[in-house]
């Protein structure tokens, strides 16, 4: 198995940064991975002190097989941060593993991601294996693909990234296809068009809709595992879209998939039965949920 670089995006949040490296410090492959951690500078002067903190200690990192660390002079935000870097080591690596620092990831997080990095490199339709999986009911113990990407704890190739589409060109064929609309809401399970033309006008600042809508416009689909490797702890108040959205975590104590030998598809379709548990948890979760997974941006 090759391992791809991981991408660490990290701010003003060093309880939250000492954590995140902690678990995939558990993860077997990260002593053979090399980690690269993109520091954003602070975006008001009060989050000086907690920045230089990070920083400190991030430059004393071990346990992986290289460690290197990007102090960003001046604030990117998360969305300028994470399609920056992710662009760079996609250039430069071909493929790359991505978190935020209020992750915590199990132990078999690592040994997953790349797994379906490694099996569906050539697949041309597989533009992202996810780590995040949503809390459905149902376990086989297979991984799924789904018509929606995640942004919590995810991998991507070159190939994929490419497509990334900063400027939402596909928003105007949406606006003239209710059909097509309506596809991109998941049958109406969840406002996505709402937020990308909420993106498009200056509502949002995130990377994740506009990914979302690059995805859907050449009918791309997304890997997940069958139970999530990811769990977020932002819902502690720490970022700026605030607490709650606790109905979306589900406690790494419940996977068993420690060793990350999650069985893979042979083909490269959507896993309906998976979809359609999906598509009810997001009718009936409480409005706005969503926007965390897709629009999440720390303080």
């Amino acid at each position: 198995m090759s391992l791809a670089p991981i991408a660490l995006f990290v701010h003003a949040r060093p309880a939250h940064t000492r954590r995140v490296i902690a678990s995939l410090q558990a993860n077997p492959p990260a002593r053979d991975s090399e980690l690269i951690v993109f520091s954003d500078a602070p975006k008001k002067s009060e989050q000086a002190d907690a920045v230089r903190e990070v920083r400190e200690f991030v430059r004393g990192i071990d346990g992986f097989a290289s460690v290197k660390v990007i102090e960003r002079e001046r604030n990117l935000g998360l969305s300028g941060s994470i399609t920056d870097g992710i662009s760079r080591l996609c250039r430069e690596q071909g493929r790359v593993i991505a978190l935020e620092d209020d992750l915590v990831v199990a132990p078999g997080f690592l040994a997953f991601l790349n797994a379906g990095l490694d099996r569906y490199a050539d697949a041309a339709r597989v533009a992202q294996i996810s780590g995040y999986m949503f809390p459905t009911e149902t376990d086989t113990g297979v991984a799924s693909f789904l018509p929606i990407i995640s942004c919590w704890g995810w991998a991507t190739w070159k190939r994929a990234w490419d497509h990334y589409d900063a400027d939402m060109t596909g928003l105007q064929r949406l606006a003239a296809d209710k059909e097509m609309r309506k596809r991109f809401d998941l049958g109406g399970a969840y406002p996505y068009y709402a937020m990308a033309c909420e993106q498009k006008c200056g509502k949002l600042d995130s990377w994740g809709i506009r990914w979302h809508l690059s995805v859907f416009m050449r009918d791309l689909l997304v890997l997940y595992p069958p139970r999530s490797l990811v769990q977020n702890e932002g819902v502690d108040s720490s970022g700026t879209h605030g607490a709650g959205h606790k109905q979306l975590q589900v406690p790494l104590a419940k996977c068993d998939y420690a060793n990350g030998k999650i069985a893979l598809p042979d083909r490269v379709e959507v896993t309906d039965a998976t979809l359609d548990e999906v598509k009810h948890l997001l009718r009936t979760m409480q409005p706005g949920f969503l926007r965390r997974l897709i629009s999440w941006r720390p303080a």
